[in-house]
């Protein structure tokens, strides 16, 4: 389970994220959806000479979610993604990649599309393929608010659309902030610790919400960008007020019971232990999974 969740922290970029959901497509921490600042790999948002695409192709749920809520008349390809697949306004939508496979060049072409969207440093290979065939591409990488403002606005200029209401989402999920917070500790794997720095999504998540992080300051030599490694010491010096247990899947909040510090603990001794979604706070997933994940903060 420890090398399973490892391979989910190799950072998109780093979007994570967002980084992304989710699916294997966007299983880092940051995306690019994903992974501090939106990396676009072409032209700026600002350019007025970026010609308007008609036809594209998201290999992120988080970047096809974006796009069809600008404009769902240009999406037509998505990731095999459970979140995207359950939801009935991608029904119909040709899929292009499964799990962590690499995508499915051969689909994509079929499309025809005038614009693909991958994740900076896992749809690496795909899109230099693509650009090979002369495929527009876009790389992005999605580590913190300002990443995601920044990514919406350049996807509403390429599909013609208005950012606005998308952007005012994203302010309407941020004015649940509370003035003040107690001090928190995130942790997202056992073995080793992990905690999230301002540096990464879930870090600049935080601290967007005004959510007082332990370990948003601190720097270290995680091999994770933005996550530092926290030793049980570290942890017991820390002695937070409040616990955010992130769940991917493998029982993580279970598995920190059965540690002799996790008793030890005031949060735990006091039941201020929280558990979230890997989606939402430390990869973006979706517009629905970042605004379940601002609900879910402003009531702790």
């Amino acid at each position: 389970m420890k090398s399973q969740w490892l391979k989910r922290l190799v950072v998109i970029g780093v979007m994570g994220a967002i980084a992304a959901c989710s699916s294997p497509n966007d299983a880092s921490p940051v995306a690019e959806d994903g992974p501090p600042e939106a990396t676009l790999n072409e032209t700026e948002s600002t350019d007025s000479s970026i010609a308007t695409a008609t036809q594209i192709v998201a290999l992120t749920s988080l970047t096809a979610d974006i796009i069809h809520t600008l404009n769902e008349d240009v999406l037509v390809g998505i990731p095999g993604n459970p979140m995207l697949r359950e939801d009935t306004r991608f029904a119909g939508l040709e899929i292009v990649s499964e799990g962590r496979i690499e995508p499915d060049i051969e689909k994509i072409v079929a499309l025809q599309p005038d614009l693909v969207i991958g994740a900076v440093g896992f749809h690496d290979r795909t899109l230099e393929t693509l650009e090979e065939l002369g495929i527009e591409t876009l790389g992005t990488e999605v580590n913190s608010w300002d990443a995601l403002k920044t990514l919406t606005g350049d996807l509403a200029q390429r599909v013609g659309a208005n950012p606005q209401p998308l952007l005012d989402r994203y302010d309407a999920c941020l004015a649940q902030a509370p003035t003040t917070s107690p001090t928190t500790l995130v942790l997202v794997s056992r073995q080793p610790l992990l905690s999230p720095n301002q540096d990464s999504w879930a870090g600049d998540f935080l601290t967007q919400f005004n959510i007082q992080s332990l370990t948003a300051e601190l720097q270290g030599d995680s091999p994770f960008d933005g996550y530092i490694t926290l030793s049980e010491e570290k942890v017991l010096e820390s002695n937070p007020e409040t616990l955010l247990v992130v769940e991917t899947g493998d029982n993580l909040l279970d598995q920190l019971k059965g540690d002799a510090f996790w008793g030890q603990l005031q949060a735990t001794q006091t039941g201020a232990v929280h558990t979230f979604n890997y989606l939402g706070l430390v990869n973006p997933g979706s517009l629905a999974s970042i605004e379940a994940t601002c609900l879910q903060l402003s009531e702790l």
